[in-house]
């Protein structure tokens, strides 16, 4: 289910998302209290989560909360990656994503489009490192 701030929960998340950083870097669990007084003890790892949701909604960005073991359809996975249901398919096809066939259909773990994303991503980014190091080698930068 995708979720979608609005315009002023953006100012509100950079807030919070400071406050809860802060929290991050202490040990032991993380006790939330609300204004009624109510004290919850929450998971670091659900705080970790709830970080990434707050600077993503900083951003003005929507976010979408799956459970690991969910499938998705090809054009809910393209709609993830932000990119073509044809374009998707031909990662599936050359086995760069996992899949499953169901009928005619096919399924897509998110936990294997996500590893799939953070593998791209860090590939990107050693990309962009080593440009910037040639480009700062040659005297551009």
């Amino acid at each position: 289910m995708p979720f979608v701030p609005d315009p002023s929960d953006a100012e509100l998340a950079q807030s919070a998302l400071r406050d809860l950083t802060a929290a991050l870097g202490k040990e032991g669990p993380v006790h939330l209290r609300f204004a009624e007084g109510a004290d919850v003890v929450v998971p670091r790892s659900a705080l970790t989560a709830l970080t990434q949701i707050l600077s993503t909604f900083a951003e003005g960005e929507g976010v979408t909360v799956l459970p690991a073991q969910a499938e998705l359809t090809t054009q809910q996975a393209a709609d993830a990656m932000r990119v073509s249901r044809p374009y998707l398919i031909g990662l599936l096809e050359s086995g760069k994503i996992a899949y499953r066939t169901v009928g005619t259909h096919r399924r897509v773990p998110a936990a294997s489009l996500v590893a799939y994303m953070r593998e791209d991503e860090a590939k990107r980014r050693a990309i962009a490192d080593e440009l910037a190091a040639e480009t700062h080698d040659l005297g551009f930068a």
